[in-house]
């Protein structure tokens, strides 16, 4: 029988993992082919334009603008800083003199004898690209950045915030079921990144923070508690952007839900090593998931290529979870995949699967109401 194919997540305990770093302007590649890069190694950099800053110097001076050359100290491309005078305005009394003055550092970067202003460019910004992952640089993008790749496990989640970062695993519950409240966070998990179980308090996401943790991995989060702690209402554009101090992945949805016991005993088996985390998430078009790589120590000439597989669709025995209500968040694995279009109780049709739940019990859902959980 042909797959069916449903898109899920991947969790999984090997995985060839591949991330392109790249700069947002053509810059410097400061690493080459083969190297060894921690997370925090800077791999590429180059300099945004500064901001520009008009500046209306005929207004400022009086005099028409189609004079403004003459009235110059400075010309375009010459540096300038803050409070220095770039115009001057003469006069035979010198008290009566006038001058306009640079109102940032950088430099000029036009002068208008249409409008009388000119443009104050900002010094070049500095924009560095880290390699995010511990692993080895497999391809160089001259002027644009590196692919760095590793082998070692890998998780995807629902959503996220906050951006990349790393540190060692710590385990903060018991179990996958029971809830990370703020007791559960000590000061031994500063610098770590934590894993809950069932979902995380507002007090435990803040102490967290004050604390110094630098992510947090629990299976669900109360949309009101993220409100709260944002301040404000995310929308379906990106997150990964948010600047809280900590990163936050949610690995099956909103709401008190247990973390998946697989996903679970995977952080379990590997606390203490180091895990790269990034919330940035996305659920429209171009879809990004949050995610958190634990790297292992392979090079790349004894990296397993087939690693990372193909997906291969959902077959009889393929792990899932459930995304629609009745059985909205619960796990299980499929029993059997019916061909035939089945009629549902709103007398629509569409394709069914038959899944066996963890405790057991089984129940026949429309193939849309799943997600398969890769691995």
């Amino acid at each position: 029988m042909a797959h069916a194919y449903t898109p899920g997540l991947k969790v999984t305990e090997k995985h060839l993992i591949k991330k392109s770093r790249i700069l947002p302007l053509k810059g410097e590649v400061l690493v080459k082919v083969g190297d060894k890069v921690n997370p925090d190694d800077v791999v590429a950099r180059t300099h945004l334009p500064g901001n520009v800053v008009p500046l209306n110097v005929a207004n400022k001076l009086g005099i028409p603008p189609e004079d403004i050359e003459l009235v110059m100290e400075k010309k375009i491309g010459d540096p300038i800083a803050k409070g220095e005078s770039i115009a001057l305005k003469k006069s035979f009394i010198k008290w009566f003199s006038s001058s306009a003055a640079a109102t940032i550092d950088g430099s000029l970067e036009s002068v208008s004898k249409v409008t009388g202003q000119v443009l104050q460019r900002g010094h070049p910004i500095p924009v560095e690209v880290k390699a995010y992952l511990r692993g080895e640089v497999t391809e160089i993008f001259p002027d644009e950045g590196v692919e760095v790749s590793c082998q070692g496990s890998f998780m995807q989640g629902i959503f996220g915030i906050g951006g990349e970062t790393f540190g060692p695993i710590k385990v903060a519950t018991p179990d996958n079921l029971t809830i990370l409240t703020d007791e559960s966070v000590n000061e031994d998990m500063a610098g770590h990144v934590i894993v809950g179980g069932s979902i995380v308090t507002a007090d435990a996401m803040n102490k967290a923070i004050k604390l110094g943790v630098k992510g947090i991995v629990v299976g669900g989060l109360d949309d009101k508690d993220l409100r709260d702690f944002l301040g404000y209402d995310i929308g379906v554009a990106i997150t990964g952007s948010e600047d809280i101090g900590t990163t936050l992945v949610i690995s099956e949805g909103f709401g008190e839900i247990a973390m998946a016991r697989k996903t679970f005993d995977l952080f379990k088996a590997h606390e203490g090593e180091m895990a790269c985390i990034n919330g940035a998430t996305q659920i429209r078009a171009g879809v990004i998931r949050p995610e958190v790589v634990i790297p292992a120590e392979t090079s790349a000439s004894e990296i397993d290529t087939g690693a990372s597989g193909e997906i291969q669709g959902l077959a009889v025995d393929s792990p899932v979870r459930v995304i629609r209500h009745p059985y909205f968040g619960r796990l299980g694995k499929v029993t059997d995949l019916p061909s035939p279009l089945q009629k549902l109780e709103s007398e629509s049709k569409a394709r069914i699967l038959e899944v066996e739940f963890e405790n057991g019990e089984r129940a026949v859902i429309p193939r849309a109401n799943v997600e398969m959980i890769e691995s």
